[in-house]
């Protein structure tokens, strides 16, 4: 089996390109809007190589919050190349990401996905039976666990995003980078 690891900075186009064979639409889901100009959550981003060293499959949690005052993580996407589906990488790549949330002490998953598969992993459709999300979506595969008992009773209203901003450089920035360039050249 692949080892699990933190992902690196330098494996972010690596894991943009899985995510395009794999997900190729995934720009227009609602996770995917929960997600945009946002960090993942601290410690939450994980890969997996293949005996090559090539990118074989990703999974990052992202802060949120379950309706007012209900801190939470939105899992995805899970992405696993075709060639290591049959390994039960995704599995695993689920199990580490759940552990690791986990030990730093967050309260609850949520997930748009195939409820029979993350069942598994103890999601349920019945603990997000008060939340929505912005945009279309499928209420039957809004998804739960909760990591401490209790962390989505109540929970009601919009799941928004809560996570660090990404950090984009400002014009100035961009146009000092250019002058540099120009110079070298």
């Amino acid at each position: 089996m692949t080892d699990i690891v933190a992902e690196k900075l330098e494996e972010v186009a690596a894991r943009e390109a899985l995510l395009d064979l794999i997900m190729p639409a995934r720009f227009e889901k609602s996770s995917e809007r929960i997600r945009e100009g946002r960090l993942p959550a601290d410690g939450l981003s994980f890969v997996a190589h293949g005996p090559d060293g090539r990118l074989a499959a990703t999974v990052r949690l992202w802060n949120v919050t379950a309706g007012p005052g209900c801190p939470a993580l939105l899992l995805g996407p899970l992405a696993v190349h075709p060639w290591f589906r049959s390994v039960g990488l995704g599995a695993e790549m689920m199990r580490v990401a759940i552990a690791e949330a986990t030990r730093l002490g967050h309260g609850a998953i949520l997930l748009v996905g195939d409820a029979p598969y993350y069942a598994r992993f103890g999601f349920s459709s019945a603990l997000t039976g008060q939340l929505w999300m912005p945009g279309a979506y499928e209420r039957d595969r809004l998804l739960g666990l909760e990591l401490k008992p209790g962390t989505l009773s109540g929970a009601r209203g919009l799941i928004s995003p809560t996570g660090a901003r990404v950090e984009l450089p400002s014009v100035a920035e961009l146009v000092a980078g250019l002058d540099g360039l120009k110079r070298i050249a």
